[in-house]
């Protein structure tokens, strides 16, 4: 499939989608949701890749949803559908994030497992403001990142909050100079696949998982998920190479 709301390259274990609608501030269309849902299908199937890093351009990652088009329940749909492909992913995804993060965007980099912002982020959730609530997820996912009164707050009014900001209330992990955002989210991504790959999958499914359950329930999932990597070969290689003072070299199995 030829892209045109999206870039996609690949190279060396790291995937990079680009939001590419210049025009319209990254605004999510219908087309951008098509085309974003095509490339997870191709990323999860891409065995090489390992860590997605999702940017926009310099001074805006996303302004939301393409008010030009008609937003109906079956875009909505589509929209949610996409966010929680990325969300469960097996593959962690990196957030890039600089200049403008409103409505849809800012959802839409909550679906992704690290934020990193550039020094001009803003992040938003508006909606309230033209009378409805955010419909991707923002009033799920924003309590669970910021706490449930800091996560109000920002919904009741639809102000936006600087980068500063958002690091300061855990919406983001870290915040780096403009220019250096994508070197940045890189140098995340390399560290990420330094390390072995099945645990770093069982790791985000772990959380995923705990995070919609009960403590005890969570608990219990992770002792799981702990059982299981302790008969892969990974595992192994990695008390081996403790031992023995190495660099561990890591299978995947």
């Amino acid at each position: 499939m030829a892209y045109e709301t999206i870039v996609y390259e690949r190279k060396e274990g790291i995937g990079i989608i680009i939001l590419n609608r210049p025009d319209r501030m990254n605004a999510i269309n219908m087309q951008l949701v098509r085309e974003l849902d095509d490339v997870m299908d191709q990323i999860e199937k891409d065995e090489e890749v390992r860590v997605v890093i999702l940017a926009g351009h310099e001074r805006f990652f996303c302004a939301g949803a393409d008010i030009k088009e008609e937003i109906t329940p079956y875009y909505l749909a589509k929209l949610r559908n996409v966010f929680r492909k990325i969300e469960s992913a097996d593959k962690p995804f990196i957030a890039a994030i600089s200049g403008v993060a409103f409505g849809g965007g800012c959802e839409l980099s909550l679906v992704c497992d690290l934020r990193i912002a550039s020094e001009t982020a803003r992040f938003g959730v508006p909606e309230i403001k033209i009378g409805i609530i955010p419909a991707g997820g923002g009033t799920q996912r924003l309590p669970r990142l910021v706490g449930v009164a800091k996560a109000k707050e920002l919904l009741f009014s639809g102000d936006p909050i600087d980068a500063s900001t958002a690091l300061r209330i855990g919406l983001v992990n870290k915040v780096v100079p403009t220019d250096t955002l994508i070197d940045e989210a890189k140098i995340v991504a390399k560290m990420i696949l330094d390390r072995p790959p099945v645990a770093i999958r069982m790791a985000k499914l772990a959380v995923n998982v705990g995070m919609k359950v009960d403590l005890e329930s969570g608990l219990d999932y992770e002792a799981q998920c702990a059982s299981a990597l302790l008969k892969t070969e990974d595992f192994q290689e990695g008390v081996r190479a403790f031992a023995e003072k190495r660099n561990p070299v890591w299978k995947g199995r």
